[in-house]
């Protein structure tokens, strides 16, 4: 499939972050909990969807919605899956440094019709993990998030693909995840024990909620109930706002 134009491939995995994000470095408290949350998110998908597109968010900055979302797309391909992770963040993109790879070309040269293989952004951990990054920062993100070109790029990589993650940024900070709401399956919220402040919280699923947005749960990030230096990935619960947000009548027929 023909995106871009220079070709590149993933090939770099040392750097420090990495080894505090990715799945398989993680112990075994925490590696249990990404495959409970992939498990979970499977029963909630739509039936019958070819290629969910899944947006990950969360309603501020450092809930951990990017190590979220390296680590579900992980353990999507890990289970043989064909899988796609964007940096859909085009502020202050993070999935290249985590990653230790480079952060351009990406998602903005796809969007601004610069093309190369979909191939190039194989990894070498697993054959079946893509990583697609932000790009270069551009000065309309939620313009490009939003825009016919976006769709018509999902559309078309869709068609590859079993699953598309997208890292979004927060939803209460900009606009970004909301203007792309209507072109994704749903959504998954991050949030952070004795971090998320209420109000924020609640003016997330509210800004959710009127744009229609389907919400397929609530990651609990840094919970105290469990133990060992990774307890903080023990548990991961749905929040009171997220069941709150399920009963309204509007989301009923999302079913």
């Amino acid at each position: 499939m023909g995106l871009f134009g220079k070709k590149r491939k993933i090939t770099s995995f040392k750097g420090n972050e990495i080894g505090k994000t990715l799945h398989k470095n993680l112990e075994f408290t925490a590696t249990e909990q990404y495959k409970l949350l992939r498990a979970n998110l499977d029963f909630t998908l739509p039936e019958g969807e070819k290629c969910p597109v899944i947006g990950v968010t969360s309603s501020m900055r450092g809930e951990g919605k990017s190590t979220t979302a390296v680590n579900l797309s992980y353990v999507l391909a890990e289970k043989g899956s064909r899988v796609l992770l964007i940096d859909g963040d085009l502020r202050i993109p993070s999935i290249a440094k985590k990653m230790d790879i480079e952060s351009s070309p990406g998602l903005t040269d796809l969007l601004m019709g610069k093309g190369a293989q979909i191939s190039d952004f194989q990894s070498t951990l697993l054959k079946k993990w893509y990583i697609l990054p932000s790009g270069n920062i551009p000065p309309n993100p939620s313009e490009l998030l939003g825009s016919s070109r976006m769709e018509a790029v999902l559309k078309e990589l869709k068609e590859t693909f079993d699953y598309i993650i997208i890292d979004l940024p927060p939803v209460n900070i900009v606009s970004d995840a909301l203007s792309i709401s209507g072109l994704i399956t749903g959504m998954v919220v991050v949030i952070r024990e004795d971090y998320t402040e209420k109000k924020e919280l609640e003016t997330c699923f509210r800004q959710l909620k009127l744009s229609n947005v389907k919400v397929f749960g609530c990651v609990m990030n840094a919970a105290k109930s469990g133990g060992g230096s990774y307890g903080k990935y023990k548990k991961y619960r749905y929040y009171k706002y997220y069941r709150y947000y399920q009963s309204s009548p509007r989301n009923k027929t999302d079913d």
